[in-house]
């Protein structure tokens, strides 16, 4: 599989910048005054500031399993491993979830871990893990 690119513009580069290097542990590439790379799980990520852009404060949401999922977000499917390690890294930081960490479709087709959280400039973040990778695609 190919690596995804994906370009986000944020406010404040050096506290978003922070929270990916440091909270997330993503590897830090090219950089220049106004954006930074980062290898966000095999995947390029690349935050730009923009200090102008106007956020929208109405973001939305889907009912998924009783939950409010957030609408727009990203994020990438991990290991069933890496995902527990980065739960549990996460929980004993206190990261503020937007839905717990939790196991959809047990024992079903499809099985799978998933957690939201935001980012500091409020961008919705999904991680999940799929207990048979080859299900991914699935009905």
């Amino acid at each position: 599989m190919n690596p995804f690119h994906l370009a986000i513009p944020v406010k404040d580069l050096i506290v978003t910048r922070a929270f990916y290097k440091e909270v997330l542990e993503c590897k830090e590439g090219r950089s220049a005054e106004k954006w930074v790379d980062f290898d966000f799980f095999g995947h390029q990520l690349v935050l730009h500031e923009k200090s102008d852009i106007a956020f929208k404060d109405g973001k939305g949401s889907n009912q998924v399993d009783g939950h409010d999922v957030p609408v727009p977000h990203f994020g990438v499917v991990l290991d069933w491993e890496d995902w527990i390690k980065l739960s549990e890294r996460l929980q004993a930081q206190k990261i503020k979830f937007i839905i717990d960490p939790y196991i959809r479709f047990e024992g079903e087709v499809g099985e799978q871990a998933t957690m939201f959280f935001l980012d500091p400039e409020g961008n919705a973040l999904e991680f999940k893990a799929f207990k048979d990778i080859g299900q991914l695609f699935e009905k």
